[in-house]
């Protein structure tokens, strides 16, 4: 996804001064991106990617995907959010057994496919889940399973799933420890694959409100926290969870020239992403009485 300042700076900007701006930004964001995703180990995993879902124009409700930087920067996060995906399903079961997989808050049924291709060895059923109805019909026009639904309503409704994954959405929602309980309490649920945003500290996204743009917001375009990995694991401990195994993807190279993108990537997008494949552990949220 965009990041929210970056959303502010395209609005702000007057249209000529905002093209040829947004123009040289994304040409050096380009080449920090490619030299991050071969220094990384992501760069074939991005390319068999593009093999299996070639248009990604449609991936998201608020905004086309219409540019080179911003197809290889979709692109390259959903490399790190396969991969760990990939982690967590070779640690479930055998490759005999089927898996039932949700995919929570999905866009457009892209990493069902890219799952679906890369695991024809394996039984895996799946399905997709989001609030927004046009969500919801790019997934079914494809011939894939979609439910409308709130994320927050999923334990409720006996929705169980060997394996949830949930990218970019945590900090979408105005209550992360509701949701996350729910799964841990509610679920069967043998794996949990979160991706989030990277920042260094923890803050408040609502960059709308911050900066004074008053045009319809909706979940999809709207960040309401914004945690560091530090707080994130608090919270996931709170919430009924551990976790198992983590990992952190940037935009940028951590060696050569292209390093010192850093501050750009920072102040107009994010750094990049962290993720985390988390299992039920009550050991922590069970000291917790707040509902007695």
């Amino acid at each position: 996804m965009i990041g929210g300042l970056q959303q502010v700076v395209r609005a702000a900007l007057p249209r000529a001064a905002k093209t040829r701006v947004q123009s040289a930004l994304e040409r050096l964001q380009r080449y920090s991106l490619c030299l991050a995703l071969r220094e990384q180990g992501l760069w074939e995993l991005q390319e068999r990617l593009a093999q299996i879902v070639p248009d990604l124009k449609r991936q998201y409700t608020a905004f086309e995907v219409n540019s080179a930087y911003l197809v290889l920067k979709v692109r390259g996060m959903h490399a790190f959010q396969v991969a760990l995906t990939n982690e967590a399903i070779a640690s479930l079961s055998a490759p005999s057994e089927p898996l039932n997989v949700v995919d929570i808050g999905d866009s457009a049924g892209t990493h069902i496919q890219y799952l679906l291709a890369l695991h024809k060895d394996r039984e895996l059923r799946c399905t997709s889940i989001n609030l927004d109805v046009a969500a919801v019909r790019r997934i079914r026009d494809k011939g894939l399973q979609a439910e409308q639904l709130r994320a927050e309503e999923i334990g409720s409704r006996g929705i169980h799933a060997g394996l949830f994954i949930s990218f970019e959405m945590l900090e979408h929602l105005e209550n992360p420890v509701q949701f996350l309980k729910s799964l841990s309490d509610r679920t069967a649920c043998r794996a949990l694959v979160i991706t989030v945003p990277y920042v260094e500290r923890s803050r408040v996204g609502l960059h709308h409100i911050r900066h004074g743009l008053r045009q319809s917001r909706t979940p999809e375009n709207t960040h309401i926290f914004e945690l560091s990995p530090a707080d994130w694991r608090l919270l996931f401990m709170h919430a009924g969870w551990k976790v198992q195994q983590e990992r952190l993807y940037l935009q940028y190279p951590k060696h050569g020239l292209l390093r010192l993108t850093k501050p750009l990537w920072r102040n107009l997008d994010f750094e990049g992403f962290w993720g985390a494949v988390l299992q039920r552990d009550t050991t922590w949220s069970g000291h917790y009485r707040g509902e007695e």
